[in-house]
């Protein structure tokens, strides 16, 4: 119950930011356009001061041994979220379509960044989120590449992987990671990390309130009674997160039996954020960018932000009594 007690304060104040950004789109005291530049904001300004202070200050060369550790199973745990959400999705929606596309994205990927980021943050501190954000570099790889390709129709412009992957927060994470492991951070002006680290604080509740402000331009009954949302809800919080987390723990354990090594269950921890947040925007975004249906990436959305209040904090609770992380 103290860890359950622990996780759920973070996941109820990232709740009510989500409130805040619904209720002010729906009275009009925002406009519905406002969510466009809180995105801008996010992918321009605060998720990139997140990352760069945070790699520049924890990755470090003496721990890079243990981020290749990680971002190797990360690997291993990314391959066996896309195996699984491939068939999932087609039992989902039988024929080949841009809804199926948007089943297999929900399944496969989770908001390891803009959910994940703050709750670790606020739930372990900065050391613990740059080993955070070096796990997810392998998800981070497949969305921005076969991930969005499910969201976008073939042959439009935008559908071009590498130029997806040079995008502001990864940019600014590998930035971060070269002035970690040079030393270049510590020559930077105290005046600049100090603009940066307010900057940081702001991503995870903008992020929250834009996901608050997206949802609000669609119905609300029409996405709470969509009855097969709940069950992909069930798979992406609970069903898939608890399949990686034993898969990840069983080749840990092997790697250390064969090679003698000392991987600890703190990988677990990575991988549970990883896997275990609720479905990002990106399935209200592209679709709608493309001109295709949006209200079922816009229905996952909201399932999903409200259910993990309670999931994540029940899940985590439950792993960290198993794997003593």
């Amino acid at each position: 119950m103290e860890t359950f007690s622990a996780t759920l304060k973070p996941m109820l104040t990232l709740f009510f930011c989500i409130a805040v950004g619904f209720v002010l789109v729906k009275k009009k005291i925002l406009p519905e356009s406002s969510s466009k530049s809180m995105a801008k904001m996010e992918t321009w300004i605060f998720s990139p001061a997140l990352n760069f202070t945070t790699m520049m200050r924890y990755c470090t060369v003496s721990s890079v041994f243990t981020h290749a550790l990680n971002v190797s199973l990360s690997l291993v745990a990314v391959l066996i979220s896309v195996c699984l959400a491939i068939p999932l999705a087609r039992i989902f929606v039988k024929e080949k379509s841009a809804e199926r596309g948007i089943y297999t994205y929900a399944l496969a990927f989770a908001n390891s960044g803009y959910a994940g980021d703050p709750i670790v943050l606020a739930l372990f501190g900065e050391e613990t989120l740059a080993y955070y954000k070096m796990f997810c570099l392998p998800f981070n790889l497949f969305i921005f590449t076969w991930g969005i390709s499910l969201l976008i129709p073939d042959g439009k412009e935008g559908n071009n992987p590498l130029k997806r992957l040079l995008n502001a927060p990864t940019l600014a994470l590998f930035a971060g990671i070269l002035a970690g492991l040079s030393g270049l951070g510590n020559y930077l002006p105290e005046f600049l990390i100090s603009a940066l680290d307010m900057l940081k604080a702001c991503m995870g509740p903008v992020a929250m309130l834009l996901a608050g402000a997206t949802i609000a331009r669609f119905d609300l009954m029409g996405m709470i009674n969509k009855k097969k949302v709940y069950i992909a809800t069930l798979f992406r919080l609970v069903i898939i997160p608890t399949v990686i987390m034993w898969a990840v723990f069983g080749i840990k354990t092997a790697v250390n039996s064969i090679f003698d090594t000392s991987i600890g269950n703190e990988v677990i921890l990575l991988c549970f954020f990883a896997v275990a947040t609720p479905l990002g925007l990106n399935t209200v975004i592209f679709p709608e960018a493309y001109g295709r249906n949006p209200e079922t990436g816009a229905s996952m959305t909201m399932v999903s932000h409200t259910l993990c209040v309670l999931s994540i904090p029940l899940m985590y609770g439950i792993a960290a009594r198993v794997f003593g992380f």
